[in-house]
């Protein structure tokens, strides 16, 4: 079973190459991102709860998320792998994570960080949210609070992954075909 943790600031691409490595690859892509947008829309009180985090650039809080993982999993007994994009975004989340994983029988065998430079990450989040239509895109100011709070946040889960040894960063500025390539040499190996 190949369990992958995609990992990057915003804006990195992870939902892009997500996507594309679940497809060849067969697994299932779990974007907690796309999930909590899914509530939102749909007016749930996890949404409405979710909605009032997001809107600032905040995390929703861990409770929520590993709730809502934990039930995903659940719902693919049958799945060949999971490509987890937006989680885990704290070193707690990376550590249940691994919990609910040996429960179900299950590891983390990378984790891949998509690195691109801040500058860069702007320039993606502001065109997104000029298509998407996104609010937490295009608001200059959300998008750099985003930013630290990833720094602040999230980077340190880096450490974590580093010293069990699946720690990978992968180039990830230049053409999306390009950086699926050094995607897939690195799965390749895995």
């Amino acid at each position: 079973m190949l369990n992958i943790v995609l990992f990057g600031a915003p804006g990195a691409g992870k939902g892009t190459q997500a996507a594309i490595l679940a497809g060849e690859h067969d697994l299932v892509h779990l974007s907690t991102g796309d999930i909590l947008r899914k509530e939102i829309a749909s007016g749930t009180e996890l949404g409405k709860q979710a909605q009032g985090f997001i809107d600032k650039g905040e995390f929703v809080p861990d409770r929520v998320v590993i709730d809502i993982i934990r039930s995903q999993i659940e719902q693919h007994p049958d799945a060949k792998g999971f490509i987890f994009d937006g989680f885990p975004r704290t070193t707690a989340q990376a550590e249940t994570l691994d919990r609910l994983m040996t429960e179900k029988g299950m590891q983390i065998a990378s984790m891949v960080a998509l690195d691109v430079e801040t500058g860069e990450l702007v320039k993606r989040l502001l065109k997104r949210g000029a298509s998407s239509g996104r609010a937490d895109d295009r608001s200059l100011d959300v998008i750099r609070n985003r930013i630290d709070v990833y720094h602040r946040k999230t980077e340190p889960i880096i450490g974590y992954y580093h010293t069990q040894k699946k720690y990978h960063p992968i180039d990830g500025t230049g053409d999306i075909a390009d950086i699926s390539d050094r995607l897939r040499r690195h799965v390749k190996g895995l």
